[in-house]
This record gives structure tokens, C-alpha cells and sequence, in this order.
């Protein structure tokens, strides 16, 4: 029987449009900055304690994770930056530890939400704003995480950070 593990897909948080900033440079808004706080505390009430996060290079998504507050080795990922499911799956393989129980990867759309569906193809999601999270449990190890036909995994849930 495999050990249960969960994988935490997070959307970065609102980013800003300064003039003349490429893509990949372009910072955080002060509502990401707050969307991205509140993703990080709903984590912790939740009792997602992560073990290990794999993040795009992209400034947004660098200042989204660290908004978070979670604390954990991170490996950085090109990859991740416009990566398509296959892309993403294959770096989680390769750079996830194989011991680590919780995994976050922090990325874009439609990165994140797609490879949710990609792993649970009869997963639903609505809608995946700027911070929002897909929580998916797996029972593969990391190294094996979407290359079989069963790829061990369903999608948990969507959540979406907004203050009321």
C-alpha cells in the first residue's frame, strides 16, 4: 500500500502591470501581497504543513511564496514558468523529495489548474483566481506522480483566499 502524500498547486497571487517590466519581472499588487498572506494562514488552518516547495522563477511567484509565511526548502524551477501539466508533473518528479509528505508548487495559470485536472481528469474546478490552491492527494510516490495509467491522485478541492 502506498503512503498517502498531498500536493498543493497554488496560483500566484495578483501581480502589478509596472510600465516597461517583463513578464517574468513583474512584482506582486498590494492585493496579492494580502491574497497570498491569507492563502498561506488558510494552509496552516487547514493543517498543510509543507515539507518542501518547488517555485517558478518568476518575481510574483518568488514574493507569493514568501508572502505566505511557509517555511520550507524551496528549489526554484523554470520549468514551472509557463509550464504546461507534463512540464510541471516531470519537475515535481524530478525535484521532489521523496520522503516530503506535503508538497507546494507556486505557479501560474493555466499551469496549476490543469495539472490538477491532469491528475484528476473527473476533477471539477469552477474557477482558479490569482492565490487560489488546489489540494490533491496522492498515493504514488513523487517519482512516479502522473506516468501511469492510475496516476494516484484526486483533487481534494479549490480554494480561493479572499477576505469577506
Amino acid at each position: 500500500m502506498s503512503e498517502a502524500r498531498t500536493l498543493i498547486l497554488m496560483r500566484h497571487g495578483k501581480s502589478g502591470y509596472p510600465p516597461a517590466t517583463p513578464d517574468h519581472d513583474r512584482p506582486l499588487a498590494e492585493r496579492g501581497d494580502r491574497q497570498a498572506a491569507l492563502a498561506g494562514r488558510w494552509m496552516a488552518d487547514e493543517g498543510l504543513r509543507v515539507d518542501a516547495v518547488l517555485c517558478s522563477t518568476s518575481t510574483r511567484t518568488r514574493q507569493t511564496l514568501a508572502r505566505t509565511g511557509i517555511d520550507a526548502p524551496v528549489t526554484y524551477v523554470e520549468d514551472i514558468y509557463g509550464g504546461a501539466p507534463e512540464e510541471i508533473l516531470e519537475s515535481i518528479r524530478i525535484h521532489a523529495p521523496a520522503d516530503a509528505q506535503t508538497i507546494l508548487v507556486v505557479g501560474h495559470e493555466p499551469g496549476m489548474p490543469a495539472t490538477a485536472l491532469t491528475l484528476d481528469p473527473d476533477g471539477h474546478i469552477e474557477r482558479f483566481p490569482t492565490s487560489a490552491y488546489a489540494v490533491v492527494g496522492v498515493t504514488h510516490p513523487w517519482g512516479r506522480l502522473g506516468l501511469t495509467p492510475d496516476p494516484g491522485a484526486h483533487l481534494v478541492g479549490v480554494r480561493i483566499p479572499r477576505e469577506d
